[in-house]
């Protein structure tokens, strides 16, 4: 019998990296999105269609937050976004979705918790640290006999690494969500290609491409 993984999925390239990582890894994988009345709920449906896709199990907790209203900063370099904390950052989140990631693998008894934070590209996210995870993989043991252990694969890759892993398991550019202020249009949304989000994913990905063209042509 396989073992039992819940991935927190949000529809985003490094979330969905860790969910075809897990597939890849013969584990039995729920999907897990969380409702947190975000401006960018366009991001369950690409969750959606992604599991749709690859045929995993999906579900979605809803929890009711009057959030931080947060600046998105906008037209930032690569450096800029790693110089300190984003005006972006939302404290608290990724406790609040570990928490609820750690009691539904209890209701499952999967064994695992996967997450897709990066520490190299979000030195200024202090929830995406390797010390974070750390010390709440310390209370979960506590509170949780035989709880689950917390994996993050892509917590030391840089973001053009996570897209070459995301396109060696098939994935494409456009085939995830991580724009933090989507434009909508005609025939629904479009990211808006100047937010911290925007930026890094084209970034990862046209570094990664260009170095998977350098290596092919060599």
């Amino acid at each position: 019998m396989t073992e039992k993984v819940i991935v927190l999925h949000s529809g985003g390239m490094d979330s969905t990296v860790c969910l075809l990582l897990a597939l890849e890894q013969n584990r039995t994988v729920m999907s897990l999105g969380i409702d947190y009345d975000q401006t960018s709920k366009i991001e369950l449906e690409y969750a959606k269609n992604l599991c749709d896709r690859f045929g995993v199990q999906r579900r979605v907790l809803s929890v009711h937050w009057d959030k931080l209203l947060r600046e998105i900063p906008l037209d930032r370099n690569i450096e800029e976004i790693r110089s300190g904390i984003s005006p972006a950052f939302l404290p608290g989140r990724n406790i609040i979705f570990l928490v609820l990631a750690c009691a539904e693998a209890s209701k499952f008894r999967a064994s695992e918790v996967w997450i897709g934070v990066n520490s190299l590209d979000y030195s200024g996210y202090p929830d995406c640290r390797q010390d974070f995870l750390d010390a709440f993989q310390h209370m979960i043991d506590i509170a949780i006999p035989d709880g689950p252990k917390i994996i993050a694969p892509l917590s030391s890759m840089s973001k053009p690494d996570i897209a070459l892993v995301a396109h060696r398991l098939g994935l494409c550019p456009n085939d995830t969500w991580s724009c933090y202020r989507p434009l909508s249009q005609k025939n629904g949304y479009k990211p808006c290609g100047r937010c911290d989000a925007c930026v890094l994913h084209n970034y990862a990905w046209d570094t990664a491409l260009a170095r998977k063209f350098k290596v092919d042509k060599d």
